[in-house]
Order: C-alpha cells, then sequence, then structure tokens
C-alpha cells in the first residue's frame, strides 16, 4: 500500500454534519479563512501529500470509515498540494462533477458523521 495523504483532523466546522450527513464533506488544511472553516473539516498532514494523485480504485478512510474512489476531478489533486482543500463526495459516480471533487463509494452517513473528530486520521492510498 502507498500512502498518498495521511492527515489528522484539527478542527470539525459547525455546519460539517450536515453535509457529511449528505454524503460530502470538505477538507481545507489548516489556516483556512474562517467563513470556510465553518463548513470544513480542518486538518494537519502526518504524511503527503505525494505528487502522484489518486486513481480510480484507491482507498479512502476516515477513521474506521472506508470506502473506494470512483472519480477524480481535473483540479483536485492540484488543490490538495497547493492548499490542502478538496470536496469529497461519497456519491458513487464515476465522474465528478466539478474539477476539485473526488468522488467516492457510498458510506453510512451517520458513521461518517461520527468519525468526523479532531485526532480522526484520513487516509488516501493505492
Amino acid at each position: 500500500m502507498t500512502v498518498l495523504l495521511k492527515t489528522r483532523v484539527t478542527a470539525v466546522g459547525p455546519e460539517v454534519a450536515d453535509l457529511a450527513e449528505g454524503g460530502v464533506i470538505i477538507l481545507f488544511a489548516e489556516g483556512s479563512p474562517p467563513e470556510l472553516a465553518e463548513v470544513s473539516v480542518l486538518h494537519r498532514s502526518d504524511e503527503g501529500p505525494s505528487n502522484e494523485a489518486p486513481l480510480v480504485g484507491a482507498s479512502i478512510s476516515i477513521g474506521e470509515v472506508a470506502a473506494q474512489i470512483t472519480a477524480v476531478g481535473a483540479t483536485a489533486w492540484s488543490k490538495v498540494l497547493d492548499i490542502g482543500h478538496v470536496v469529497i463526495s461519497f456519491n458513487g459516480a464515476t465522474q465528478a462533477e466539478r474539477p476539485g471533487e473526488i468522488c467516492a463509494s457510498e458510506v453510512d452517513t451517520q458513521a461518517l458523521v461520527a468519525a468526523l473528530t479532531p485526532d480522526t486520521v484520513i487516509t488516501i492510498a493505492t
């Protein structure tokens, strides 16, 4: 297994649970503007991000919640590299609707909400 990104949740915005219940999370590196922090999962990288973007079939885990990547938008990984930002949609789509989006297989959204707490590890690996 090659780890492309291993990051740790440092804070969870007050509106994150509502988004996560709909199968969407927004990651943003620590230091994001306050208006973005309200809807974001703030994180600090433990390892990576690698220069290699994840491909369809790569794994993503958020604590105990695991999924497979089903689509990667054209600019999604460059935003991860530049500012630690990406939208992850757990919708199983085979094509990202937005260029900055990573799509993944559907998950139990209640488990996803429960996993989004400070110190939870998020890993993207091949």
